[in-house]
């Protein structure tokens, strides 16, 4: 946790590699899952600042070299942005048995294979649409991966890349990178589904433009600066993916009239105590990043087991409602 004077607190704790007894260190790397979606709004955003694409863009007109089955027609980038597109999720989290849907399709499609955002999409395009787009907020993986291929087709670079060139490369993000589950560098922390197995075989093997970035607390504070320093959107762009784009209902915290959505950013605002923050949760993998601009406080925590890191947010939040 840190301000612009500097770190306010720290702490490391457990082991980044249990058989080997090597600890966490305050920049050590983690998986952070969804966390990868602020990180992938932020690339869209750029190519819009870069004249390349338009929020009114539709998916259909872009992607015409996919074959996108039962997606709507109607689907705009805007509408993937702001998970309101309605599009059949492959990993459906709003569904009761998430955790089973996902074994079974890990079963169909082996994790080790996971490594191109195009294996994604016939687990995607066969699915019919859950509603209208722009009907409802209704959180979707399968959206962001399409955001995925829309920077792809757009740039001619793969995702991975395009974000390490705009993003990482830039704000120097020093332990920041999608590494290869099977191939993870030194001081980067195994996730851990029990007290000795890893979630090698439980995770995409490459992540992707909804999931799988590795980085560190450090880091997550040079990128929340930089981006308020305008250093990665124009000051237009930067309000559109700040602004309220549309209203989430869900079971966060908080009442649903302080709750809302940006371009690729999650909000809480209650009583101008605005909070800008991204979440991630996993097999091994507890993440969450925040940045309270009147503050100029940023707050991040990154596990890499089982244990929730998400309710410290929600205390966080409410420390700052209460001042």
């Amino acid at each position: 946790m840190s301000d612009n004077h500097g770190v306010i607190f720290e702490k490391c704790c457990g082991f980044r590699n249990r058989s080997e007894k090597l600890v966490n260190k305050k920049d050590t790397a983690f998986g952070i899952a969804s966390g990868t979606k602020l990180f992938t709004g932020l690339a869209v955003c750029k190519l819009i600042d870069e004249n390349k694409l338009a929020l009114e863009d539709k998916l259909r007109d872009v992607l015409l070299s996919h074959d996108l089955g039962e997606i709507d027609r109607d689907v705009m980038i805007f509408h993937l942005l702001t998970h309101t597109s309605g599009i059949g999720d492959y990993i459906d989290e709003e569904a009761e048995d998430g955790v089973e849907q996902m074994q079974i399709l890990y079963t169909k499609y082996p994790v080790y294979l996971w490594d191109r955002l195009e294996y994604y999409l016939p687990m995607i395009t066969p699915l019919p649409p859950k509603f209208k787009p722009g009907e409802r907020f209704g959180y979707s993986n399968a959206g962001f991966v399409l955001l995925g291929l829309i920077v792809e087709a757009v740039s001619g670079q793969t995702y991975q890349q395009f974000v390490h060139h705009k993003i990482i490369g830039p704000c120097e993000l020093e332990h920041t990178g999608f590494y290869r589950m099977d191939s993870l560098p030194a001081n980067t922390a195994f996730g851990y589904i029990s007290e000795s197995r890893t979630n090698i075989f439980c995770m995409p093997v490459l992540g992707g433009a909804d999931g799988g970035l590795f980085t560190c607390a450090r880091d997550l504070d040079k990128l929340w600066r930089s981006l308020f320093s305008g250093k990665i959107l124009s000051e237009d762009m930067l309000e559109a993916f700040l602004k309220a784009q549309i209203a989430r209902d869900d079971g966060d915290f908080g009442k649903s009239d302080y709750k809302s959505y940006g371009l690729g950013v999650y909000r809480y605002n209650r009583e101008d105590n605005l909070v800008f923050y991204a979440v991630g949760g996993d097999f091994g993998v507890s993440f969450f990043t925040a940045y309270f601009p009147k503050q100029q406080v940023v707050a991040s925590a990154l596990g890499n087991t089982e244990v929730n890191t998400y309710p410290l947010l929600g205390e966080l939040i409410s420390m700052y409602d209460a001042i």
